[in-house]
C-alpha cells in the first residue's frame, strides 16, 4: 500500500488505515510503481491518490513478457444501461432477473460491479444488493469505488452507494446463508470462451477468480434464492446445458445470454 508522489496528508492517512485493515505493509512512495513491481517482490500494489484508489497488478509467474497493469474503479457500462432504463428502455439482465423495486439481490461474482449497479438502480432504495468478491484486492478496490467514486449522474451515484461489497468466496457464503435469504442470486463468472479481447479487461483478468460455477454451487444458490438464479455466459455456450438451466434468455442480437433457474 502506498500513495501517489504528490500525496496529501489525508491521502497518506487513508493509505495507512487501509493497510492496517488489510494486514499489508504501507510503504512511502519512493519510486515508480513499474520499477517497484519489476523487482518481483510484489504481486500487486494499492495506491491512494486524490481521485481514486488504483490497483497495480504485477506479472503472473512465467509471464515475464507482460507489463504491470493498473486497475481502478469506474461504473463503466452501467452508466449507459441506467440511462436507457430511465428513458423507458429494457435491459436483458434486468429482464432475466425480473427485477422490481424492493427486491433483494445477491451478486455472487461481483467483479468490477457494473451489473450490481444496474441491479441496485432497478430494485431502488427500498431494495438491497449484496456483491461478493473472492479476490481481496478487487473487493477493496470496488468497495472504495462504490462508496466514494463520484457518479457521472445522480441515479448512478445513488445506486453505487447502495451496493454492499463483501469479500467472500461465493460457495462458502451460500452454504452459510439461510434458505430463501435473497429474491435473486446472480452469477457473471469469467466466460469459458471470452466474447472478445479487451485491453481494458486485461488487468482484471490477471487477478479475477477463474473458477467456473459448478452444479453444486447452482444447487446452493437455488436454496438461497426465493425466486430465481441467473447466470450470464456467452451466447450459445454449453455451460447452460451442463448446469441444467431451466431456460436461456437474452436479446437475439446479443453476444451474451442468461441461464435461468426457478427457485
Amino acid at each position: 500500500m502506498t500513495t501517489s508522489r504528490q500525496a496529501r496528508p489525508e491521502d497518506e492517512a487513508t493509505a495507512r488505515e487501509l493497510a492496517a485493515a488489510l494486514g499489508v505493509p504501507f510503504e512511502p512512495r519512493a519510486r515508480s510503481i513499474e520499477r517497484w513491481i519489476a523487482t518481483g517482490a510484489l504481486e500487486a500494489v494499492l495506491v491512494v491518490n486524490r481521485e481514486n484508489l488504483v490497483l497495480w497488478v504485477g506479472r503472473p509467474a512465467g509471464r515475464e513478457e507482460l507489463r504491470p497493469e493498473r486497475l481502478f474503479f469506474h461504473p463503466s457500462t452501467s452508466v449507459q444501461r441506467v440511462k436507457a432504463l430511465l428513458q423507458g428502455g429494457t435491459d436483458p439482465m434486468v429482464a432475466a432477473m425480473d427485477l422490481r423495486p424492493g427486491m433483494t439481490v445477491l451478486d455472487a461474482t461481483l467483479g468490477m460491479g457494473s451489473d450490481a449497479i444496474v441491479s441496485a438502480f432497478s430494485v431502488g432504495p427500498e431494495g438491497r444488493v449484496v456483491g461478493l468478491e473472492s479476490v481481496r484486492e478487487l473487493a477493496v478496490l470496488v468497495r472504495w469505488g462504490m462508496a466514494r467514486y463520484p457518479g457521472p449522474t445522480r441515479p448512478v451515484e445513488e445506486s453505487m452507494r447502495r451496493v454492499q461489497v463483501v469479500h467472500a468466496d461465493h460457495a462458502a457464503f451460500l452454504a452459510a446463508t439461510p434458505q430463501a435469504s435473497f429474491d435473486v442470486v446472480y452469477f457473471d463468472p469469467m466466460f469459458r470462451e471470452p466474447v472478445a479481447q479487451s485491453s481494458a479487461m486485461a488487468p482484471w483478468r490477471l487477478l479475477a477468480d477463474p473458477r467456473p460455477v459448478s452444479p453444486e454451487v447452482i444447487a446452493l444458490a437455488r436454496r438461497v434464492a426465493r425466486r430465481r438464479v441467473v447466470l450470464k455466459e456467452r451466447k450459445g455456450s454449453p455451460v447452460f446445458g451442463e448446469l441444467g438451466a431451466h431456460r436461456v434468455e437474452g436479446r437475439r442480437s446479443g453476444r451474451v445470454a442468461y441461464g435461468v433457474w426457478e427457485a
